[in-house]
């Protein structure tokens, strides 16, 4: 009734009342929820909300209750200041509702990484240059990676409706580490490419579509970052920008998305990446051969797929064998070290 301005404002409370959701602590249900129903029957004849949205304690490193008549709570303010406000909202993110979550540092630490990271890739992929929208990405890997988000968008628009906002940031996080580490990689040579401009065209399509995807989808977790990068090149605020959907992304892919096919070549080029870190030597090194394993279809994947594959692991030479119900095994052998 205060927050709706009940009796001072006849206006805003027959908009707002009754509310969507009310957040509070399980340990006031049989009190102030059970008071605020019992009132709102009485006054209003109905219920004051749609939704009571439960959250449990923060427990210090005893795995005791945080409370300030025990002495054991940590004011926001030095966190906000050591971490940013994005990172700490990133480590309550992670607490399901209902369920009592530990006071971390370190999960804050993560948050702030991923912020930060956030903010690199925008940087990265928006230095690829403009790109017609307009136009459908035209590469296999392009409309895969696109048809990879879009079941994301879907998973993470239904956890948000069941309140399980942990799910949908496991699920873009998880995503987002993906799309930075291995398909950013792969495409980025292709992005930069004046050889093949229909190729290029199709990564920084797919490349800006699945940034304003994610930047959106992040907003409601890390407000500060994704507004920040939004900004650079967007117009309005990422925050009043429409929900993304899995059918805008889904209606710009043009060919038939092959997921195995994305599977596959990221799986190779993780490989050759490996190898190259166990050896010690740079991600830059050059690969004088690719000797690979794989089944027929998986094969027929990387073949598909090898140009960005070479690319990215700056492979001269490659060479496939087939062996069926084998897993992609690839043995590589490096380029001299320049002395």
């Amino acid at each position: 009734q205060i927050a709706g301005k009940w009796e001072d404002d006849n206006d805003l409370f027959a908009r707002v009342y009754p509310f969507d959701v009310r957040p509070q602590g399980h340990d006031i249900i049989r009190t102030w929820l059970f008071a605020t129903m019992v009132r709102s029957h009485f006054e209003h004849k109905t219920a004051p909300w749609s939704n009571a949205a439960l959250s449990g304690w923060i427990l210090d490193p005893d795995r005791k209750k945080m409370s300030k008549s025990k002495g054991n709570v940590v004011t926001p303010v030095d966190l906000f200041e050591q971490y940013g406000s994005d990172a700490v909202r990133y480590w309550a993110a992670g607490a399901r509702p209902g369920v009592d979550t530990a006071f971390s540092e370190d999960q804050m630490k993560v948050g702030r990484k991923l912020a930060t990271k956030i903010l690199n890739v925008t940087k990265f992929v928006l230095g690829f240059g403009d790109a017609d929208e307009s136009v459908a990405p035209t590469e296999q890997v392009d409309c895969a990676m696109l048809h990879r988000l879009a079941a994301v968008v879907e998973e993470c628009t239904t956890a948000f409706e069941a309140f399980d906002y942990a799910r949908a940031l496991e699920r873009t996080e998880t995503f987002f580490w993906w799309f930075c580490d291995d398909y950013v990689e792969l495409v980025k040579t292709r992005a930069y490419s004046e050889d093949s401009p229909e190729g290029s065209l199709s990564a920084r399509i797919a490349l800006r579509r699945a940034l304003s995807t994610l930047q959106r989808l992040f907003a409601p977790l890390l407000p500060f970052a994704t507004e920040e990068v939004w900004n650079w090149w967007q117009t309005g605020s990422v925050h009043q920008a429409q929900w993304p959907t899995s059918a805008e992304l889904t209606a710009s892919i043009s060919t038939s998305p092959d997921e195995a096919l994305l599977n596959a070549v990221c799986t190779t080029l993780a490989i050759i990446r490996r190898s190259k870190t166990e050896a010690k030597v740079s991600q830059r090194q050059g690969v004088d051969m690719a000797s690979i394993t794989a089944s027929a279809d998986a094969a027929r994947a990387i073949t598909a797929g090898w140009i960005d594959i070479a690319n990215a692991g700056s492979v001269a030479q490659w060479e496939i064998a087939i062996s069926e119900n084998a897993e992609i095994a690839v043995v590589v052998t490096l380029a001299p070290v320049a002395q």
